[in-house]
């Protein structure tokens, strides 16, 4: 299983995936009302942390783009809305 971690830095979050030796690195912007919408009452950390367990059952994490507001993985993801608080 995937290590995730979160760091706030400035408005991003840098996101650090770790699998075995290899790791990736992401920053990943969110909007707060994204947040609200989505989250069920998580922090953007908690969010983005259950965002990317989502996306790594879809996909591996090198597939994963390096720079993206958190919204636009429902453009490649349609089910990623009602599918990520089950990631929480």
């Amino acid at each position: 299983m995937a290590e995730i971690t979160v760091t706030p830095v400035g408005e991003t979050y840098r996101v650090t995936v770790t699998e075995g030796d290899t790791s990736t690195v992401h920053d990943v912007t969110v909007d707060e009302s994204d947040v609200a919408r989505l989250g069920n009452g998580a922090s953007d950390a908690e969010l983005i942390a259950a965002s990317f367990r989502f996306l790594l059952d879809r996909e591996p994490k090198e597939s994963i783009l390096s720079s993206f507001d958190l919204v636009v993985i429902g453009r490649y993801f349609p089910d990623y809305p009602s599918e990520v608080a089950g990631y929480l």
